[in-house]
C-alpha cells in the first residue's frame, strides 16, 4: 500500500524525478463461476472488533497463540531452516551494490549487513567508489545508536541542507512504523546538533528553507491532523524559537489528505512550493513570490514540478483540453517556468502516450532531460537535448525485458547520470555516463547471480480478460518445462495507485523457489500505472472488478496452457495485492491450491476508519456512502467470507507495527475463517511497520515461511 508518506512527502525535493505516484502482488485463474450481484449487507455487529486494539492484551496474546501454531507447521516444512539461511546469507551479502546519491563533494550510502543489522550511514569519493573495495567513512553507525540511546531505530533517511550539504535532517522509525523522529545532525562533526531541530515522533514532512529556518508539517497537537492521520498544518519554524512559537504557513481541511511545503534546488534556482493534498491523486500547488503564495493553475489531479531549472512540468492524468489542443492522459508537458506562471499556455510535449505505451521516469542533468517509458511493460530510455528550439532524442541501448533506471548525478554542476540494468533472471550493473556521449558507460558495480539460472527462462505472455481487454504478464520457468498441469506456480499482483509491476531482479524468489523447479508469474493487471493513467483509472473505484477479473484470467490462462493446475497454482499479494489475494480467496477459490496475503486490507467497510485508510477513498470509494458501498460490498473480503464455500488454505502475514494498513484487517478475517472451520495460518511480526520486517533477519524469515508454506501446498 502506498504511503502519502513515503510517495509524496518522502520523494525528492526536486519532484521531477517523476516517480509519478505511481513510492511496496497478483492473481486468477479458469473455471469461473458467475460472481453474486446482490449486495453484501452491513455487519451490524462486529464479533472480532476486539482485534482491532493493536496493543491489548486480549488481541496480542491472540496474535501469540496464531504465531506459536503458524511457526510449529511452517518450520517444520523440510527445508525451511536452509531456505531460511540461505535467504539471510542473499540479503547480508556483501556483492550488493551500494548504491550511492552525490551530496557536495561525496557519494552517500546506507548499508546493512550480518554486522550491521540497523545500518550504516557512510560516505566516500567518485574515486575510492570504484575500487573494488572502497574506503568508506562511517558517518552515522546506527546500531550504536540505537544501544547507546536504548531504541530500535529504524532509518528513514536524511534530507540535506542545499547547497552548503554540512547539515542534514535524520528520520528515525521505532521498528520500522511511518511515523518518525527528526533530528538535525552535522556530516562533518558526525554529531547531532546541541540545541538544533528536533522533531517528536509523528507522521511529519520536514524541509529546509534555509540554514536557519524550515517548513514543518507535523502533530502541532489535537485538531492538527487529517481523518487520514497526516498533518493539516505546515508552519516556518525558525532556529532557536519553539516549535509552539512557529508561524503558521497554511492550514488545510480535516478532510484533506495532507499539506506540506518544500523547497526547490533546482540548477541554481531556489523555490518554495506548498502542497495541498485534497485526496491520493488530486492537489493544490502554490508557489512562493515574495512572501506571497501564488496559486499554479492546473488541474486537480495533475502532477506538477520543475525540471532543468528553468522549466515547469506537468503530467495531466485526464486528459486537458486548452483551446483547441487536448493533451492525453499521461502526457508530459514543459512550459518556461515564468511564461507558464504569466498565463501562457505553449507546451512542449516531451512524452505522448499510446494505448500501450506509459511514461515511466524522468531525471535530467545540467543540460539534458533523462526519460524512460514502458512499452509494453519493457522499459525504453532516452537523453533528450534542446537543438534550436526541438527535443531531439537519442536512444539508451538496454536488453530485452530489462529494467533500465536513469538518474542525473548532480544536476546543477555536469552532465553525468547514473544507470542501472536488470531482468528477472539477470541482476543489477550500476553504470555512470555521460549524456553527451551516454553510450561510453563506465560500469561502478555489479552484482553477481544469487541463484541459479542457467536452465530458466523469462517469457512474456498476454491474455484477454473478461471485458476483452489484453493483460500482460511475465513467467519465469525452467527452459523445455513439460506443460502437464503440474508445474507449482505462484501468481504475484497488486493493481492498484498507479504503481507499475516492472520484470527486475528477485534474489529471494529465485533461490527459495525458482531454484526448486518452481514456476513464478508476475501479472500487469489493470490498477497499476503499466499503461499510464488510464490503466489505473480503469479499476479504480467502481470499476475495481476489473482488476479481479484480470488477475483470474490470467491465472485461468496458466491452467488453459497447462503451465499448471489449480491444484499446483498459488497466489501472492501484499498491501493492496493482500486485498487481491482477499478476494481471490472469497471469488475464486477454485482456481489456487494456496494464497499468501501479506499486510492487507480486507475489511473494506471500516478501512477508511483505520489508521491512514481514509486517505484512500480515492482509490477504492467511500464505503460510508450507500452507493459506493453497494459496488464495495460485492468484493470486500470480510464481508465475503462464506462459512458453506470451499477455499484454499491461506497465509496471512503482518506486522502489529504497521501504522499504515491496520493489523485488525488480516487479524479480523483471520479470526473468522478459523470459526468457520477454514484452512488458515496466521503470522504477526511484532516489528517492521508495513513492510513486515525490520531488518534482513526478519525479512529472510517472512520469505521462508511464505515459500516453505507454497511449496508444501503446491508441490507435485
Amino acid at each position: 500500500m502506498p504511503s502519502i508518506h513515503s510517495q509524496i512527502f518522502k520523494m525528492s525535493k526536486k519532484q521531477t524525478a517523476l516517480t509519478f505516484l505511481p513510492v511496496l502482488l497478483l492473481l486468477n485463474s479458469l473455471f469461473l463461476p458467475s460472481i453474486c450481484t446482490a449486495e453484501v449487507p452491513r455487519l451490524s455487529e462486529d464479533p472480532y472488533l476486539w482485534l482491532e486494539d493493536i496493543q491489548g492484551t486480549r488481541a496480542l496474546d491472540w496474535v501469540k497463540e496464531q504465531n506459536a501454531v503458524s511457526t510449529k507447521e511452517l518450520e517444520a516444512v523440510p527445508g525451511f531452516e536452509k531456505m531460511r539461511e540461505r535467504l539471510l546469507t542473499i540479503l547480508n551479502s556483501k556483492d550488493h551494490i551500494p548504491f550511492i546519491a552525490k551530496h557536495g563533494k561525496y557519494y552517500y550510502n546506507f548499508w546493512r549487513d550480518e554486522k550491521n543489522e540497523r545500518g550504516l550511514w557512510r560516505r566516500t569519493t567518485l574515486e575510492e567508489y570504484k575500487k573494488a573495495e572502497p574506503a568508506w567513512e562511517v558517518i552515522i553507525d546506527l546500531d550504536r545508536l540505537a544501544a547507546d540511546e536504548k531504541e530500535n531505530w529504524v532509518w528513514h533517511g536524511a534530507e540535506f541542507l542545499e547547497p552548503d550539504n554540512d547539515l542534514v535532517l535524520v528520520s528515525l522509525s521505532r521498528g520500522g512504523t511511518d511515523a518518525d523522529v527528526v533530528r538535525e545532525f552535522d556530516v562533518n562533526s558526525k554529531s547531532f546538533v546541541k540545541d538544533g531541530f528536533s522533531l517528536p515522533e509523528a507522521k511529519s514532512t520536514v524541509s529546509w528553507r534555509d540554514r536557519n529556518s524550515l517548513y514543518v508539517a507535523t502533530d502541532f497537537g489535537p485538531g492538527s491532523m487529517t481523518k487520514s492521520g497526516y498533518p493539516r498544518i505546515v508552519k516556518e519554524w525558525k532556529r532557536g524559537t519553539k516549535l509552539a512559537d512557529a508561524k503558521l504557513v497554511y492550514e488545510g481541511k480535516e478532510d484533506d489528505m495532507a499539506v506540506s511545503a518544500y523547497t526547490v534546488h533546482d540548477h541554481g534556482k531556489v523555490y518554495d512550493f506548498l502542497s495541498r493534498q485534497m485526496t491520493f491523486f488530486s492537489d493544490e500547488v502554490k508557489i512562493r513570490k515574495d512572501d506571497k503564495w501564488i496559486a499554479i493553475d492546473k488541474p486537480a489531479d495533475a502532477i506538477f514540478g520543475t525540471i532543468l531549472g528553468d522549466y515547469a512540468s506537468i503530467r495531466p492524468r485526464s486528459d486537458w483540453k486548452i483551446g483547441n489542443k487536448t493533451y492525453p492522459a499521461g502526457s508530459l508537458l514543459i512550459e518556461k517556468l515564468d511564461d507558464y506562471l504569466k498565463g501562457d499556455r505553449n507546451f512542449t510535449v516531451l512524452f505522448e502516450p499510446t494505448e500501450r505505451k506509459s511514461l515511466y521516469g524522468v531525471s535530467d542533468t545540467k543540460n539534458y532531460i533523462l526519460l524512460s517509458e514502458l512499452d509494453n511493460v519493457q522499459t525504453h530510455a532516452y537523453i533528450l537535448q534542446n537543438k534550436d528550439g526541438k527535443w531531439e532524442r537519442t536512444a539508451v541501448s538496454a536488453p530485452e525485458f530489462a529494467e533500465v533506471g536513469l538518474s542525473g548525478v548532480d544536476s546543477d554542476e555536469s552532465d553525468d547520470f547514473f544507470m542501472t540494468i536488470e531482468d528477472l533472471l539477470t541482476p543489477s550493473s550500476f553504470y555512470i555516463s555521460n549524456a553527451s556521449a551516454p553510450a561510453k558507460k563506465e560500469k561502478l558495480k555489479s552484482e553477481p547471480s544469487f541463484f541459479q539460472s542457467d536452465n530458466l527462462i523469462v517469457e512474456q505472455f498476454e491474455v484477454k480478460s473478461k471485458d476483452g481487454t489484453r493483460v500482460p504478464y511475465f513467467q519465469v520457468s525452467p527452459k523445455g518445462m513439460k506443460l502437464d498441469g503440474n508445474n507449482p506456480t505462484v501468481l504475484y499482483g497488486y493493481g492498484g495507485f498507479e504503481i507499475s509491476m516492472k520484470p527486475n531482479y528477485r534474489a529471494s524468489e529465485g533461490a527459495a523457489w525458482l531454484e526448486r523447479g518452481g514456476v513464478w508469474v508476475l501479472a500487469n493487471i489493470r490498477g497499476g500505472g503499466e499503461f499510464g493513467p488510464n490503466w489505473h483509472e480503469s479499476a479504480r473505484k467502481e470499476n475495481r472488478q476489473r482488476a479481479y477479473d484480470d488477475f483470474s484470467a490470467v491465472a485461468k490462462d496458466l491452467i488453459a496452457r497447462k503451465v499448471c493446475s489449480a491444484e499446483h497454482l498459488g497466489a501472492e499479494g501484499r498491501s493492496n495485492g493482500g486485498l487481491l489475494m482477499g478476494v481471490m480467496l472469497t471469488k475464486y477459490p477454485e482456481l489456487f491450491a494456496a494464497i499468501h496475503c501479506g499486510s492487507p486490507l480486507l475489511d473494506m467497510q471500516r478501512y477508511n476508519k483505520l489508521l491512514a485508510g481514509a486517505s484512500w477513498v480515492d482509490e477504492y470509494g467511500d464505503p460510508d456512502k450507500p452507493d459506493e458501498w453497494q459496488y464495495i460490498s460485492k468484493y470486500s473480503p470480510y464481508q465475503n467470507v462464506s462459512k458453506e464455500k470451499k477455499y484454499p488454505p491461506i497465509l496471512i502475514t503482518t506486522s502489529t507495527l504497521d501504522d499504515r494498513v491496520h493489523p485488525g484487517h488480516a487479524r479480523k478475517m483471520a479470526a473468522l475463517l478459523k470459526a468457520h472451520g477454514k484452512d488458515v495460518l496466521y503470522y504477526e511480526n511484532t516489528e517492521g511497520g508495513h513492510g513486515a520486517a525490520a531488518n534482513k533477519k526478519q525479512s529472510a524469515f517472512m520469505s521462508a515461511l511464505a515459500f516453505s508454506f507454497f511449496w508444501e501446498k503446491l508441490k507435485k
